[in-house]
């Protein structure tokens, strides 16, 4: 099988010949497994079975003042720390300037350029990357308590500016679609560790409804939906299995039973990541690495609907010895 075929026969909840994978790095753990291997271009030989097309336009980022970069949304993140990602710094919308403030073209040539190539010849499975879909994108530009404040206080207001998200989002997921691409993944995180942010009423008032829309809208194209949304968030399966949602992604083993989950929703829902990254890539041993891998690949992967993967990105203080004894356990099937 391809790697391809490997992700669609998982995604069918069928058993493929061997459990697909896609290992992720951050920029420390990348360049700390560089020099382990003595081979700055190790990924490329990792066999991972999907590769993203991001719908952002990367080079849109500019910087804007020293360890400051902005976004194409104008959202600026201080990248002073937090070298991947960064900590919003700036507030792009008030209540004032709502109708007065631009949204990025969807159809701008250079957001398309990567899709126009095409695949290539090397068999992986495709998605279209959307981050910061809806929730993300509303808190980034109109700040965290403001959004939460508001969403107590100004239903109005949040549902204009989640409207406005919702409207730029289909256009890309319109346009993303019409690519030969296998499936679309959202980015938006709703969980802490130990629950929804905005909790179970709120999300159903005001997430739900855009989700379902944007699922559906890939569905109609006939490609799968994913979903990133970090933190315990389990508690939505039975919602986003309704709107049509094919597999979530990261399934956090130390906020989620991944075994458990598995039995209740295995029938209706894939799975993607599952490799501790805040405990036992940083923490264990190279044995208690293997272990936990082989645990996932034999349980969760059995009849399909798994695709093994950190659970997030490798943060930098997981141990070297430790991503290649999971890599080793991954490339050997």
């Amino acid at each position: 099988m391809t790697n391809r075929e490997r992700v669609a026969a998982a995604l069918r909840h069928e058993q493929p010949d061997r459990v697909p994978y896609c290992i992720g790095f951050t920029a420390k753990a990348y360049e700390a497994m560089a020099a382990y291997y003595d081979d700055p271009g190790f990924v490329r030989r990792l066999g991972n079975a999907i590769t993203g097309f991001r719908t952002g336009i990367v080079a849109a980022w500019r910087e804007v003042a020293p360890g400051i970069v902005q976004d194409e949304f104008g959202v600026q993140w201080n990248r002073t720390v937090d070298k991947d990602i960064g900590v919003v710094c700036n507030q792009v919308v008030t209540r004032e300037n709502f109708d007065d403030v631009p949204f990025p073209d969807p159809e701008t040539p250079q957001r398309w350029a990567p899709f126009e190539q095409g695949r290539g010849t090397d068999g992986q499975f495709i998605v279209a990357d959307l981050g910061f879909s809806l929730f993300e994108r509303a808190w980034t530009l109109y700040g965290m308590e403001n959004l939460l404040t508001a969403m107590v206080s100004d239903p109005s207001f949040v549902n204009a500016l989640l409207d406005r998200i919702l409207s730029y989002n289909l256009a890309v997921v319109e346009r993303a679609c019409s690519y030969d691409v296998d499936a679309m993944m959202f980015g938006d995180d709703w969980g802490s560790q130990t629950g929804l942010i905005m909790g179970p009423d709120l999300w159903r008032e005001y997430i739900k409804p855009r989700v379902r829309k944007m699922y559906q809208a890939v569905r109609a194209k006939g490609k799968y939906v994913f979903i990133h949304s970090c933190g315990k968030v389990d508690e939505l399966f039975p919602d986003l299995i309704e709107c049509g949602l094919d597999c979530f992604n990261p399934f956090q083993p130390e906020v989620i039973d991944v075994l458990g989950v598995k039995r209740q929703y295995g029938a209706q829902l894939s799975f993607y990541g599952g490799i501790s990254t805040q405990k036992t890539l940083p923490y264990g041993t190279p044995g208690q690495v293997r272990d936990e891998v082989r645990r996932l690949l034999g349980e969760v992967g059995r009849n399909g609907g798994y695709i093994a993967a950190p659970a997030h990105a490798i943060p930098g203080d997981a141990k070297p010895e430790n991503i290649a004894s999971m890599i080793e356990v991954l490339r050997e099937q």
